[in-house]
């Protein structure tokens, strides 16, 4: 019976760090379904979902554990079902002036409303003429049915006046 292994690392960035971790998946017969991986401030950082038979888990474990000994930082969650993932029905885009604190507003709004974030990506920039720090976030939620995309709009351009949402619907 097939089983899934939800692996979180995080480590110093250098070059073959998916490499190690891909190889140590496939020599225990593993098989990498989906990853999301970034480099942050000098360091890699990564989730990956993989399926893997119940025999050959320790296995991984152990491969796993050796890379701790080496710095890396690993987490992981195992389960023997697939969980039924929410599917998103809706891109939020948000570009507002940054300050401390927004990334919290933004998601307490959300979670008011009971809107599920599936993926979140924030970045920092400059303005191109002024040079403001601004908040710029890509997230792909499931909101629920019972909620009207205008409420979610509402609710999110009532943290700032400068603040700009786009929701497009999938």
């Amino acid at each position: 019976m097939s089983s899934f292994f939800i692996i979180s690392i995080m480590t110093d960035d250098r070059p073959g760090i998916v490499d190690t971790l891909s190889g140590i998946i496939k020599d225990n017969q593993g098989n990498w379904l989906e990853s999301r991986m970034t480099q942050l401030a000098g360091k890699f950082a990564g989730i990956v979902k993989v399926q893997i038979t119940e025999q050959n888990v320790s296995g991984l474990e152990v491969a796993l554990n050796q890379l701790k000994d080496t710095g890396w930082v690993i987490n992981t969650e195992y389960s023997q079902a697939q969980a039924s993932d929410s599917q998103a029905n809706a891109k939020l885009n948000i570009v507002g002036n940054d300050r401390p604190g927004i990334v919290k507003d933004v998601a307490q709004a959300l979670a008011a409303l009971a809107v599920n974030v599936l993926e979140l990506n924030t970045q920092f920039e400059s303005a191109a003429m002024s040079a403001e720090p601004l908040f710029k976030t890509k997230a792909w939620v499931h909101i629920p049915e019972t909620v009207e995309v205008d409420d979610v709009r509402d609710a999110l351009e009532q943290l700032s006046n400068e603040l700009m949402v786009e929701i497009n619907p999938l």
